[in-house]
């Protein structure tokens, strides 16, 4: 997957801001705001910790369960926690979700000069650098986005 498809799903992260506020907890217990918010933390964490990572520390222990989302490409409903550096704040601002997006796309800019081992640590895929990382943001922000169109089916 290419930066250009992360950039597509960043722009429809934007379009639901004006939404930040709705809530449908039959669908998840968490506003349209959180799951935004929690998006563009991930973007954000995901691409500063890959600029300041040693690729010299790569390794490639990507896990079998990470094989199986990467492959199946998408994310089970339910099933993690978001770890406490990407859980959004109780009450999410719509001026921070705004600067969040702005930093995201900046961030996103960075992430093709970068070297191909620069990596983060997944807590349950291992490590994932520059060469999956794309499709785990991709995956990761459709899996969010679907959770929004459901909550704005209501």
């Amino acid at each position: 997957m290419s930066l250009k498809t992360v950039k597509n799903k960043l722009e429809k992260l934007e379009l639901h801001i004006e939404n930040y506020s709705v809530i449908d907890p039959k669908v998840s217990k968490s506003n349209v705001g959180w799951h935004i918010d929690h998006s563009l933390k991930v973007i954000n964490g995901v691409s500063i910790t890959l600029q300041k990572s040693d690729p010299t520390l790569y390794k490639n222990n990507f896990s079998f369960l990470g094989k199986v989302f990467f492959t199946l490409g998408f994310f089970p409903r339910g099933k993690a926690k978001a770890p406490k550096q990407v859980t959004p704040p109780e009450v999410i601002l719509k001026e921070d979700i705004l600067s969040q997006l702005q930093l995201a796309k900046t961030n996103l800019d960075t992430i093709a000069s970068l070297d191909k081992n620069a990596f983060f640590k997944h807590p349950l895929f291992g490590d994932i650098n520059t060469s999956r990382i794309n499709r785990f943001l991709v995956l990761h922000t459709n899996h969010h986005l679907k959770i929004i169109e459901d909550i704005m089916k209501k």
